[in-house]
């Protein structure tokens, strides 16, 4: 299996470790956000569900700019062959 050897830049890290204390962030914001901060230096990646939900909420005409730009990370860290 290949694998995918990025990791979440540390912007997008600070973004998530924000998205985790609000109160305000949507429970998706919130998984991506996990997601996103779980690959933060270290080699690990993606999930086949958290791949689904960051694709979906890329997908939407109605996704914010946070939860695109945290989906977009999670994405861009997926196993290449899935």
């Amino acid at each position: 299996m290949a694998t995918n050897s990025k990791q979440t830049s540390p912007s997008v890290a600070s973004l998530a470790g924000k998205t985790l204390q609000s109160g305000n962030a949507s429970q998706v914001q919130k998984q991506l956000a996990a997601s996103a901060l779980a690959q933060a230096r270290t080699g690990k990646q993606t999930g086949a569900a958290i791949e689904a939900t960051a694709s979906k909420a890329l997908r939407s005409s109605s996704a914010s700019a946070t939860t695109q730009k945290l989906a977009g990370s999670v994405v861009s860290q997926s196993n290449r062959k899935r």
